[in-house]
């Protein structure tokens, strides 16, 4: 079994996080990571656009844990309704998406949120209560319930 190391770009779910240094396995990085440019190969070169990532990330991320507290006790208090098509008997055309969440809390009065950020229980095709959870920091989720309506 062969494990090669790679440098990600994007947060990884269970991996890590932009700007890491992974090992993982040569299946998982040449036909997953690589393709969908969630990483790169770790050289020389790469370290450096590593630091810029890093830099990028710290100014995004929510600067500290208190802060992240906050966010996520806003977050919580929100009440988010998400239109979508719907037909007879509430199923969807489609399926509600993390753009579709993250535009939704925006227009409700929260904080503007990283799609990335928003995890979905599964697809979201009917209309009523779902609960996605937001990963608003590294330590720090939060479930948020919106309410699918027919719009």
């Amino acid at each position: 079994m062969s494990t090669m190391k790679l440098i990600l770009t994007q947060e990884v779910t269970g991996l890590g996080s932009s700007g890491d240094t992974v090992e993982v396995k040569g299946g998982y990085g040449r036909n997953y990571l690589l393709p969908r440019g969630l990483a790169i190969q770790a050289t020389r070169g790469a370290q450096k656009q590593i630091e810029s990532l890093r830099r990028a990330r710290a100014a995004r991320e929510v600067a500290s844990h208190e802060d992240a507290q906050a966010l996520a006790g806003r977050l919580s208090g929100l009440s988010v309704q998400v239109p979508a098509r719907a037909g007879e008997g509430g199923r969807l055309f489609g399926r509600v998406t993390t753009a579709d969440v993250a535009a939704a809390v925006t227009a409700a009065g929260g904080p503007e949120l990283d799609r990335r950020r928003i995890e979905l229980p599964s697809s979201i095709k009917t209309t009523g209560e779902h609960t996605v959870t937001v990963r608003v920091h590294p330590e720090v989720s939060t479930q948020l319930t919106i309410e699918v309506v027919a719009g």
